[in-house]
């Protein structure tokens, strides 16, 4: 590890065939290949381009037809559809507890529809993707994916900037044209957790020109993000490249940091000056003229309030912005914490079943984050590291968006609770190649 960043690093043949077997898998390709078609129609939304399609649900027919052909490949062999992990086993036990709260909610009818018609949704295309992600090659199939998607989503942010496509009343660009990204703040938050998985695949990209491309998709996210003037994109932004300036401090890519500095430094005149007031608006609540933090602010208090009230069962899964309606007044918003909403909804002990779920993540890609892993399998622990940072970015960026149910987390927590069992195959494989 002494050797140039930038060079291949040599590997043995005993290492090469250990990642040749650790590839390999009895999954059925199938499943795989609905789970990306399924991705690329939650971030491009073609339904909204090309209006035929819309009737045909593509992206439900999508996701059916993932669960179903990995559910018929799985039970013809006399396999479970899914292995249950401790990261499954606290999902499950999340579910649980929305399910048995529902007698308690602030609206029982309301709370199955959203646990049937909205967080199902979620839930099934998190599951399929935790059990067909099953090699170290398919994890980086959809890492690249998503890689590839995130383009025309910044390039889209960019140009409405540019061309004064702005929201509905506001001075901010619409982004693109999608359930998830239409938002700034939604747009903001997708193309963070996007970020890590290009730095590190910068980081293990081998060819000169992959690198290059790479680096300017990093340089059109940074820009992507900082044009939808989001305050909680900009700090989660800021988190994103302290974690990796630390996590490089003693590696041979360190030399990335002064670069990014650089870049950084030559950048700052570009910032439009509205962007820096709006930023400045994160360490004076009342300094903000849309009021919209002052609104963070009080929201932040009432949900509080009404988890003080009801600590156990909570409102009901889906009804945080009925109660906070109730409580301060119609505006028909959520509560823009993850946390507080989970709190409001399921109670404290939703709340840490949820947590649970997150540390179950961070556990398992810390199964491959050892400076043994770095060395023999440096793919595989610089994907492990990518999403350990992604993590870490919705960790913060929780703070700030009314996300709990919604693909953001549960597409990163997927593929982080995809690396235990993929390191453990390698280390399976490698253990036979000894032998």
């Amino acid at each position: 590890m002494e050797t140039q960043w930038w060079r291949i690093p040599e590997t043995s043949p005993a290492v090469v065939g250990t990642e040749q077997a650790s590839d390999d898998t009895n999954e059925s390709t199938a499943p795989f290949v609905f789970l990306l078609a399924f991705t690329g129609i939650l971030l491009l939304a073609p339904q909204q381009m090309f209006p035929v399609l819309a009737p045909l649900r593509i992206a439900m027919l999508a996701a059916l037809g993932g669960i179903l052909t990995h559910a018929v490949s799985r039970l013809s062999r006399g396999q479970s559809l899914i292995v249950l992990s401790p990261g499954i086993v606290a999902i499950l036990g999340l579910v649980g507890w929305a399910v048995a709260t529902i007698p308690f909610s602030f609206w029982p009818g309301g709370s199955v529809g959203f646990l049937l018609e909205s967080y199902s949704k979620t839930l099934l295309v998190f599951l399929l993707l935790v059990s067909v992600v099953s090699s170290l090659s398919r994890l980086r199939v959809v890492i690249m994916t998503l890689v590839v998607l995130s383009v025309p989503l910044a390039l889209t942010t960019v140009r409405n900037l540019m061309s004064g496509v702005y929201v509905s009343g506001g001075d901010r660009p619409v982004g693109y044209q999608a359930p998830l990204t239409e938002n700034p703040n939604d747009m903001a938050l997708m193309l963070n957790l996007i970020l890590p998985l290009v730095i590190g695949s910068l980081l293990a990209a081998r060819q000169w020109w992959s690198r290059f491309a790479l680096a300017l998709i990093i340089g059109l996210l940074v820009v992507g993000v900082i044009s939808t003037f989001s305050r909680a994109g900009f700090l989660t932004l800021g988190v994103i490249f302290l974690v990796y300036f630390w996590r490089l401090r003693n590696r041979p890519e360190r030399i990335m940091i002064p670069i990014a500095f650089v870049f950084m430094v030559f950048a700052m005149p570009f910032v439009p000056v509205n962007y820096v007031d709006r930023i400045a608006t994160i360490t004076d609540v009342q300094s903000d003229p849309t009021g919209s933090s002052q609104a963070r602010s009080r929201d932040t208090r009432v949900a509080l309030q009404l988890v003080a009230d009801n600590p156990i069962f909570g409102s009901g899964i889906g009804m945080n912005a009925f109660v906070m309606d109730d409580a301060r007044g119609a505006t028909w918003t959520e509560i823009h914490n993850v946390y507080l909403a989970l709190a409001v909804d399921l109670g404290l002990p939703g709340l840490l079943l949820f947590l649970l779920v997150l540390l179950a993540c961070f556990r398992s890609v810390g199964a491959a984050l050892s400076p043994a892993t770095l060395g023999r399998h440096r793919t595989l622990y610089l994907s492990a590291e990518s999403i350990k940072v992604s993590l870490i970015a919705f960790s913060v960026a929780a703070f700030f968006h009314p996300v709990a149910y919604h693909f953001y987390f549960y597409y990163i927590a997927g593929l982080a609770l995809c690396v235990a069992p993929i390191m453990s195959s390698t280390r399976a494989s490698e253990a036979g190649v000894k032998s």
